[in-house]
């Protein structure tokens, strides 16, 4: 390897974030509200969550921060934090906003992708498939939300982020408590497959059709919950 290289190298290893306190505080804790350990309407405090955490209070003060912006706590003065219920109307809302986001999130990373995350997209379409298989709904949660991350940052817009990261917290934890009863994860895996898979061929119609196709199908879930009155 070249000096140059070397140096090449080096460089863009410095160069990507390490993941601080507040980010783990705060992916340990959208999982645990998004897989129901911390049910809706539980009453929570920096307290007892930094204790069962193990990480100090300032960073999970700050991850609570992040997530009521994401609707997933609410932050109520002298009473403390309280895990957000969950709203279908609002969720029917919400797929309405990220149908047309979602379309051009996938189009914008078809067309912007770098190689190295065109190979990203494949593997991940791969691991959907083998969660499908294996039925694992952890590691399809998991899985959807490396794929989301990885579409916003080869889409290569900024504004997306901010508006992606206050929808699919909610979106996860809806699928989560429902999908049981009322949906199909290997469907959703699949579909969510055939998303990565048209990013990776570089496809940008074949990546919102897909897109249509994967929201058609959260949809048609969604409302099967209200019909079944769960």
């Amino acid at each position: 390897m070249s000096v140059a290289k070397a140096r090449r190298r080096k460089r863009s290893a410095g160069a990507a974030p390490s993941k601080t306190l507040t980010d783990s505080a705060y992916t340990a804790l959208e999982e645990m509200i998004v897989r129901l350990e911390l049910a809706p309407g539980t009453a929570v405090s920096e307290g007892m969550l930094s204790k069962r955490l193990g990480i100090g209070r300032t960073p999970i003060r700050e991850a609570l921060q992040r997530l009521a912006l994401e609707r997933l706590v609410q932050i109520l003065p002298r009473r403390g934090v309280i895990v957000s219920d969950i709203n279908i109307k609002a969720q029917l809302r919400l797929l309405e906003v990220r149908r047309e986001v979602e379309r051009f999130v996938a189009s914008a990373a078809a067309r912007r992708s770098s190689a190295e995350e065109r190979e990203q997209f494949t593997d991940l379409a791969r691991r959907f498939e083998r969660a499908a298989e294996m039925g694992d709904d952890v590691a399809f949660l998991r899985i959807d939300r490396k794929f989301h991350e990885l579409c916003v940052a080869a889409s290569r817009n900024e504004f997306a982020l901010s508006i992606m990261s206050g929808l699919q917290p909610l979106s996860r934890r809806f699928w989560y408590q429902h999908y049981q009863q009322a949906g199909d994860m290997p469907v959703s895996a699949k579909l969510h497959a055939a998303v990565a898979q048209a990013i990776s061929a570089g496809d940008e119609q074949a990546a919102a059709r897909a897109n249509d196709a994967l929201i058609d199908d959260i949809e048609a879930f969604t409302r099967a919950t209200v019909s079944a009155g769960l």
